[in-house]
């Protein structure tokens, strides 16, 4: 039922982590419930109390998988935390991150954000060679090739393993007596460094820093890795550099827009993408009107530039639940009205604008524009905030097959028919790239080229 009033991309995960903080786990719980927008399906946090590991996870959102009893359960001054939606391996408990084990060594636990491109591969060899896998989450790959490893510190195996993997990926661990943090060589997913008064914090996004009143450091640079200790924070960068490919998608959709991810705010680029869509896809209208939450900046960026006030022609609910009672089929577009509804004085007799940040199938748009004329829109013009998706994602993003992307099979004119409005229009690639600092910076935007950074060995059936 979900996808009935949800056309987005799916988000993919959030990490965490904080060294040297009595109330680390607490702290872990507050930066996942910042990080909550990134995975919904499961959340977890594994602590250290300097001896052993401690873990607890669950299904669900934060705020229903911990409480002060769970909370209880991971004592320590270091702890890390995850949230989850299921882009390799499906959903259920035993997927659920971190994942926690003992190995030769002691004891590790870790938590992944991306998608590793070779996992299928590995695995099959991994198991051919004797190892049990309790899950299907390539997460657990890198647990099993830091463990097999040969190399004889924490710092050796895990680069054994990291060497192994291609594809995306922000991590973070924990031993007994390390934090550690790190992402790909080619940046794809966000990670972060702050400061707590003087504990250091790892985190996907700004947003958690600003919850905990963590100070921003600087971001973890694409092919580094940081270990946390009593020492202090040890920057390491072992890969040969490549060209940085940062996900584009992260400032069109999926990052907060009070975060600031790949040196750039999240806020100030979809205002801006909003800007250049005005100017490259102008519409005459009587008002500007985003689809909450994800187009809102983009809306006030059309408006800064095409003049067109801008108005709340949709009031979302942040109510709706991970499952409800659907009713009969006689009450036309049901789950988009749960979750969206039309300001009849804002839009009756107008000529709408109405922005959003992407267009994936195209389902939740038509049922958007069906509710604006019903409210009495004279015309509607869809305006979206980013390129036509062409292609899916195997970097961490849970994505159609591309037969079931609209933009993959149809032209924007037999799309806006398809949706029902006046008309449509998209931002161009170089618009979207110029709005997110310049196509220099180095992006990947393979979800509208086709343009894959990193060889895809294990790809799905798409």
């Amino acid at each position: 039922m979900k996808e009935d009033w949800d056309d987005h991309f799916r988000d993919e995960c959030g990490v965490f982590g904080v060294f040297g903080h009595r109330e680390a786990a607490n702290i872990a719980y507050l930066g996942l419930h910042a990080l909550q927008h990134r995975g919904q399906e499961s959340a977890g946090i594994a602590s250290s109390d300097g001896h052993t590991l401690h873990a607890h996870l669950g299904e669900g959102l934060v705020a229903d998988v911990f409480g002060a009893a769970q909370l209880a359960r991971v004592p320590g001054d270091r702890a890390i935390g995850h949230v989850r939606y299921s882009t390799a391996g499906g959903a259920g408990l035993c997927n659920a991150q971190p994942i926690t084990v003992r190995y030769g060594g002691g004891m590790i636990a870790v938590a992944h954000n991306g998608n590793l491109t070779n996992a299928g591969t590995l695995r099959r060899r991994l198991e051919a060679e004797g190892s049990i896998f309790s899950g299907t989450a390539d997460t657990e790959v890198i647990v099993h090739l830091f463990a097999r490893s040969r190399a004889d510190s924490v710092e050796g195996r895990l680069l054994d393993a990291l060497r192994a993997v291609e594809g995306a990926w922000s991590l973070v661990a924990l031993t007994e007596d390390t934090l550690i943090g790190g992402r790909d060589p080619y940046g794809v997913r966000p990670l972060v460094i702050g400061d707590l008064d003087g504990a250091p914090v790892l985190a996907s996004e700004t947003c958690s820093l600003h919850l905990i009143d963590a100070k921003f450091v600087r971001e973890v640079e694409p092919g580094e890795l940081v270990f946390v200790t009593r020492d202090g924070v040890r920057s390491l960068k072992p890969f040969a550099p490549v060209r940085r490919r940062a996900c584009v998608f992260e400032q069109v959709y999926f990052a907060r827009p009070d975060s600031r991810i790949f040196d750039a705010s999240v806020y100030k680029v979809r205002r801006e993408m909003g800007r250049q869509l005005a100017r490259e896809a102008p519409a005459e209208a009587d008002i500007v009107v985003p689809v909450p939450d994800s187009g809102t900046a983009a809306a006030m960026g059309f408006a800064d530039v095409s003049g067109i006030p801008y108005g709340m022609g949709l009031v979302r609910s942040h109510y709706v639940g991970r499952t409800f009672i659907e009713p009969a089929q006689s009450i036309r577009h049901f789950g988009v009205k749960l979750k969206l509804s039309p300001v009849e004085e804002a839009i009756r007799g107008q000529r709408v604008v109405v922005v959003d940040d992407s267009l994936v199938r195209g389902t939740t748009s038509a049922k958007i524009i069906a509710l604006l004329r019903g409210a009495g829109a004279r015309e509607v013009h869809l305006r979206i905030s980013s390129p036509p998706i062409t292609h899916p994602c195997f970097y961490g993003i849970d994505t159609p097959d591309r037969r079931d992307l609209v933009a993959a099979n149809l032209s924007v004119e037999a799309i806006r028919e398809r949706l029902g409005c006046d008309s449509l229009g998209y931002l161009s690639r170089e618009g979207l790239l110029t709005a997110a600092g310049g196509e220099g910076l180095g992006f990947c935007d393979a979800c509208f080229t086709g343009d894959y950074p990193i060889v895809v060995t294990d790809p799905p059936d798409r």
